[in-house]
């Protein structure tokens, strides 16, 4: 009898707080208040999407719940663990506010924390994003909310907690999870790849955590579709091809000619991404992030770079190239031109980064005009001589 296919973002949830990848200040946070029993009634765990707020929150409802427990490392084999993980204990509620946000789903809940725990000690509510209950659902959950039963606890997940209101967020602990580094998330690629004995090449691996932005279950969404396209050999051009990226070379190219001023050479990188398919507003974000490395760069080194290739950029200039980007980006997401509005985008970028400040070029001449009294002075002295 053939099992069920599990797709990899479910196979490889995180279990135990060791697996959570790049969010180490939360599982420290949540690790000592186990351990020290300093655990809160109510937590509020925001942050993108795919970065492990779910996941937290099991892991979080696992060791409050586990034999013996509550203990941070848990086994997870445990039997309550493995309900847990399966969605059937009965002490581990999760509710969507997307499809519960009415007033009467929180008032039932409301009356439902008074009843004690069946498997385990507490009762955990995982609300998954928060931020969809109504104001009203919001202040029936209030007085709840702030003392609750001791057997009752709180986890909210949410991707936009400026919806969420303030007297909810100051009745919780609240835990800021951030975007995943692509080098974070390619090491856990190299993993799965390992033990799924898929055989995937380390720009592959890099191109996937770059299509991500941050978010580790995109990153195994978009591995599990390019398996399911490439079958167990994954190249760099695969990826390219299949999400319509650049590569890193060719990013690098077109920078280098930003940063000489190459108008021709410009016109024809994005001829040649356009005919091939690529995704230019992908690639207006990646040459973004390629030119924000060099400004980096030239503030390290005291005001100047090359990292763009050519002649050193100063660090006015690379700001002024940034910008141009980031003032394109609309256009060449929204307008109905792609392509032209992208060219126009870099072209004004690169004029933007060869103009000078009107303050600096000020600063400069006033410099220059106290020096010029200075040298007539010396010059007027040696003709007295």
């Amino acid at each position: 009898m053939s099992t069920t296919y599990q797709v990899i973002a479910r196979k490889w949830r995180p279990q135990t707080f060791d697996e959570i990848v790049g969010q180490d200040h939360v599982v420290r946070t949540l690790r000592n208040a186990i351990t020290r029993n300093r655990i809160a009634h109510a937590y509020l765990l925001v942050g993108p999407r795919g970065t492990g707020k779910t996941s937290t929150a099991r892991i979080f409802a696992k060791a409050l719940n586990c034999s013996g427990g509550p203990k941070a490392d848990f086994d997870p084999h445990d039997p309550i663990c493995q309900a847990i993980a399966e969605g059937s204990c009965l002490d581990v509620i999760e509710i969507d506010g997307a499809s519960n946000n009415g007033v009467e789903q929180v008032r039932e809940l409301r009356d439902t924390v008074r009843y004690a725990p069946a498997q385990g000690r507490f009762k955990v509510y995982i609300i998954d994003e928060v931020h969809m209950l109504s104001a009203q659902a919001f202040n029936a959950l209030l007085k709840t909310l702030e003392e609750p039963p001791a057997h009752v606890k709180f986890v909210f997940a949410t991707t936009d907690v400026q919806k969420v209101l303030p007297t909810i967020i100051s009745r919780c602990q609240r835990f800021d999870l951030k975007p995943i580094t692509v080098e974070l998330i390619v090491e856990r690629l190299q993993k799965i790849a390992l033990a799924e004995k898929i055989k995937v090449s380390a720009a592959a691996l890099t191109s996937i955590a770059r299509m991500a932005d941050g978010g580790m279950r995109d990153a195994q969404s978009i591995f599990d579709q390019m398996i399911s396209f490439c079958g167990a050999d994954i190249s760099e051009i695969d990826v390219l091809d299949v999400y319509g990226l650049v590569s890193a070379e060719k990013i690098a190219e077109l920078a280098g000619a930003l940063a000489a001023g190459d108008h021709k050479k410009i016109i024809g990188i994005v001829d040649d991404c356009d005919e091939n398919g690529r995704d230019l507003f992908r690639l207006l974000v990646d040459l973004q992030a390629h030119v924000r490395t060099a400004l980096l760069d030239a503030i390290a080194q005291g005001g100047q770079s090359g990292a763009l290739g050519g002649a050193p950029m100063t660090t006015e200039q690379l700001t002024r190239l940034l910008d141009g980007l980031r003032e394109g980006e609309l256009a060449v997401k929204h307008g109905l031109t792609e392509k032209i509005n992208f060219e126009v985008t870099l072209l004004k970028a690169v004029e933007a980064s060869r103009t000078r400040a009107l303050d600096s070029l000020i600063k400069e001449l006033s410099a220059l005009a106290g020096q010029a009294p200075a040298a007539e002075a010396g010059e007027g002295e040696k003709k007295k001589t």
